[in-house]
C-alpha cells in the first residue's frame, strides 16, 4: 500500500531531485481513478468554473461550490494529497476571513489550499494560514484570477527583471511557509532559473521542463473539455468523442427498441 503523499514527501521529492505529477479532478469518480493511477496531488482547481459549471472565468466560483467539490474528491482519494484551489474573494478581504474559508476546504477533506498572487498581505495570510496548520501552496507568473488587472493571458517573467521579481515573489512565500509554488505561464528558461534558486518545490503550468512538478486540467489531457485548450496542454484521450459516441448508440438503441434487451429488465 503507497504511503499518503504529504507536505514532507513532496519536500523529500525536490530535496531527491525527483519529481511529481498533480491533475485537477472535480469528482469522487476521477479523484479515484487519478489516485490509482498514482498521481501525486489532486488539485480541485478553480478551472472548474470553466471546465464544470460553463462559466467564461474563474470568478465565478464560490466557496460553497468548492467544498462540494472538494469533499466529493476527498472521498475518491487514499495516496494522493489533496489540494483546493481557494476562489475568488475567498481570501482577499481579512486574514480572519481567508482562515476561517481555508478551514472550511480542510474540514471537508483537503490537505492543502493553493492561494494565487502576491503582496504583503498574501504573505501575512500564508504565514497564519501555516501557523493554523493548514498547508499552503503558492501560485505565481499568470494568475487568473487577476486576470483583469493583468490585462488577459499574458506570459509573465519575459525579462530577467521580471524573473528575479518572480524569483524574490517565490522566496518571500518560501519564507512566509508555502510547501512549493505554482510557476502559471513563465518561459521555460526562467522557470528553471527560479527553481534552481528555491528550496521549496515549483510546480509547471506551461512553465516548461525544469520544475519539479507539472499540473494540467484533466478535462484537457483526457480531451473532454473542447472549448479551449492551452499550448501547454497535451491531449492524452478523446473523451468528447467516446462520449458523444456512446450517447448515439445508446440514443439509437432506445429508439430502434434495442436498448433494454431481455438481460437487461427485472
Amino acid at each position: 500500500m503507497s504511503k499518503k503523499i504529504t507536505v514532507k514527501s513532496i519536500q523529500e521529492i525536490k530535496d531527491n531531485g525527483e519529481k511529481f505529477s498533480v491533475l485537477t479532478a472535480y469528482d469522487y469518480s476521477t479523484a479515484k481513478y487519478l489516485d490509482e493511477a498514482g498521481i501525486d496531488i489532486v488539485l480541485i482547481g478553480d478551472s472548474l468554473a470553466m471546465v464544470a459549471l460553463g462559466y467564461e472565468t474563474t470568478h465565478s466560483v464560490g466557496v460553497e461550490e468548492m467544498k462540494i467539490f472538494t469533499k466529493a474528491v476527498a472521498k475518491g482519494v487514499n495516496h494522493a494529497m489533496v489540494v483546493t484551489d481557494m476562489p475568488f474573494l475567498s481570501y482577499h478581504t481579512d486574514v480572519s476571513t481567508a482562515i476561517e474559508n481555508c478551514g472550511e476546504m480542510v474540514k471537508v477533506g483537503a490537505n492543502a489550499v493553493k492561494i494565487e498572487g502576491y503582496s504583503d498581505y498574501i504573505l501575512s495570510v500564508v504565514k497564519r494560514l501555516v501557523e493554523t496548520g493548514i498547508p499552503v501552496m503558492g501560485h505565481l507568473g499568470f494568475t487568473p484570477q487577476f486576470l483583469n488587472t493583468l490585462g488577459g493571458y499574458k506570459i509573465q517573467g519575459k525579462t530577467k527583471e521580471a524573473t528575479e521579481e518572480i524569483l524574490k515573489q517565490a522566496k518571500d512565500l518560501e519564507k512566509a511557509g508555502a510547501f512549493s509554488v505554482v510557476l502559471e505561464m513563465v518561459p521555460q528558461e526562467s522557470a528553471k532559473y527560479i527553481t534552481e534558486n528555491l528550496s521549496i518545490p515549483t510546480i509547471s503550468c506551461g512553465a516548461g521542463k525544469y520544475c519539479t512538478a507539472q499540473v494540467l486540467v484533466s478535462d484537457d489531457i483526457f480531451g473532454k473539455y473542447s472549448d479551449f485548450t492551452p499550448k501547454f496542454a497535451r491531449k492524452y484521450g478523446d473523451m468528447k468523442t467516446l462520449i458523444t459516441e456512446c450517447a448515439k448508440k445508446f440514443d439509437n438503441d432506445v429508439k430502434t427498441g434495442a436498448f433494454p434487451n431481455d438481460k437487461e429488465v427485472f
